[in-house]
């Protein structure tokens, strides 16, 4: 994919390429609506003005953004990627045209993963089960990718259906609320102090309609809180 002027010129093979394809300007945003988002907040002017071609893109792909949301769970991002990485290589297939790389294996795949296969890959069983229940019933997800349908699913609360429709359905709004960082971040750039959940909402009222854009623009900004104590370990399930 390259950018020729004002004008994005992509190419796409094996199956499903026709698809990609058709949602490419999805997928780069250009569907989103910024209209009506207006930045209340030096640190957010500043960030629209470093970065006026933000997007929120979407991949229209349900199920292929719940899996790795899943997988984040209250846990370090690298035990996420192992597990991700290990059940990627297993049961995934190699890309059309790159060998090397893996496509995320569909719904029904998921759903005969052995249990032995989830404990080496290092998840633990409760979120294994999110991810096979979410499996069963991965058509009606695609279908009505709402925050109501995905929170009715054993196991996805409000961070992960956030996380999802972030990615899948680039909602504007959606807040991951119980994020462990996030919080922090928020009230450190726009209130400089950490908040809680609470507080965070608080702070992103004025913005409804484009919270996880605003959300966005603050992680590009580097006001972090200052970080104390001791990093938290990188735990193993396959030792439990």
């Amino acid at each position: 994919m390259e950018r020729v002027g004002g004008v994005v010129e992509a190419t796409a093979w094996g199956p499903g390429a026709e698809w990609v394809l058709d949602g490419l300007p999805d997928l780069l945003g250009a569907g989103d609506d910024p209209d009506g988002f207006v930045a209340r907040h030096d640190v957010v002017r500043e960030q629209v003005l470093m970065r006026p071609g933000l997007r929120i893109g979407r991949t229209r792909r349900v199920f292929e953004a719940l899996v790795p949301a899943v997988m984040e769970q209250k846990v370090l991002g690298q035990e996420a990627w192992r597990a991700w990485g290990y059940l990627l290589r297993k049961f995934g297939e190699p890309a059309p045209g790159a060998p090397h790389m893996r496509v995320p294996p569909p719904p029904e795949v998921w759903v005969r993963i052995p249990s032995w296969e989830w404990h080496r890959s290092g998840l633990e069983a409760v979120r294994a089960r999110t991810i096979i229940g979410a499996a069963r019933v991965a058509k009606r997800l695609e279908e009505e990718p709402s925050e109501a349908r995905l929170r009715s699913l054993p196991g996805i609360g409000i961070w992960t259906a956030a996380e999802i429709r972030q990615r899948a359905a680039g909602d504007p709004d959606a807040v991951s609320v119980g994020d462990y960082h996030l919080p922090g971040l928020v009230g450190w750039a726009l209130a400089g102090r950490k908040v809680d959940d609470a507080g965070m909402l608080e702070l992103l009222e004025p913005y409804a309609g484009h919270r996880y854009r605003v959300t966005r623009l603050l992680e590009s900004s580097g006001m972090h809180p200052p970080r104390r104590g001791p990093r938290l370990p990188v735990r193993d399930y396959q030792s439990f």
